[in-house]
């Protein structure tokens, strides 16, 4: 049986169709059909309903979809096990933030597609939280505080942050100097989450309000640097901007707790060589980026 074919399958399940399957995989539909009705073919079943929005597991397709998945998985192992010298080919895809993802991420992943040239490096940028199962994605680089989820997570550096805010906006409002005073601030948010302040070795959780929301970084930046508010963010993004007199750091008495950059993966007992690579070279980057982890 061909492993190609049952890699196809697996995209075509997990996507929900053959167009979204062949995207993933970057090959033409027809590339993607042929080989599902080979695979078919062979196993003499129909392992898809085809309908106008896509494509359904029929009950024989969504038995053996688990034990397709496993023996592609076994195979890829077993591959690496017996050659581990061998060039890292197949495809990799990755989501990336957005956030400082372009600046900081980016070369790395780069590099990463430099040093192996028979591995396809796929990349979303995107500050929303993907389903790294449902949409295919063999992991994810992720910042700050991590949820709980069966997901597995490997730290490859820290990262520090503060509370900022522009000169303008401390003139006119005055600056908070505690987190009970934050609640008289406008903050800058990417949603409603909590912020976490250190007092010693107490953390004080904080239910922040404002009118301005933006799920990106950078334009949490814009928004502080002209005067809208107070933002909490990484050193990473406020460094040259507090370096230039932009932002001015606050509340410095009460620090964010540390944070991390994070390589997440789907649960599973190894994990791939490509996604390895990916992680040592990302904990080789932190290691020389002074301004990364902290101003």
């Amino acid at each position: 049986m061909d492993i190609e074919e049952l890699q196809t399958f697996i995209e075509v399940a997990d996507a929900g169709g053959v167009s979204p399957a062949a995207l993933r995989l970057g090959v033409s539909k027809s590339i993607v059909s042929r080989r599902l009705l080979r695979l078919e073919s062979e196993l003499g079943v129909q392992l898809l309903a085809r309908t106008t929005r896509g494509a359904a597991l029929t009950e024989a397709g969504a038995i053996f979809r688990d034990h397709a998945a496993r023996a592609c998985a076994e195979i890829d192992m077993a591959r690496e096990t017996v050659m581990p010298a061998v060039e890292i080919r197949g495809r990799l895809r990755v989501a990336v933030p957005v956030s400082f993802g372009l600046t900081h991420f980016a070369p790395v992943v780069a590099e990463l597609a430099r040093r192996h040239p028979r591995l396809h490096v796929q990349t979303c940028y995107s500050d929303r939280f993907v389903d790294l199962i449902a949409e295919g994605y063999d992991c994810a680089i992720r910042v700050g505080y991590l949820q709980d989820s069966n997901l597995i997570a490997r730290c490859v550096g820290p990262i520090h942050g503060k509370l900022v805010a522009s000169p303008d906006y401390i003139e006119a409002h005055g600056a908070p100097e505690s987190p009970e005073q934050l609640v008289a601030h406008e903050a800058l948010m990417q949603g409603t989450e909590t912020w976490q302040f250190m007092d010693g070795d107490k953390i004080i959780t904080v239910h922040p309000q404002g009118r301005f929301k933006a799920d990106n970084g950078a334009a949490l930046i814009s928004a502080a640097t002209a005067g809208l508010g107070v933002a909490y963010l990484p050193d990473c993004l406020t460094h040259e901007h507090v370096l230039a007199g932009a932002l001015v750091p606050i509340m410095t008495r009460y620090p964010p707790p540390p944070a991390g950059a994070y390589v997440i993966r789907p649960p599973g007992q190894h994990p791939a060589r490509k996604i390895r690579v990916l992680t040592d070279l990302l904990i080789e980057h932190f290691g020389e980026s002074p301004h990364f982890g902290r101003e």
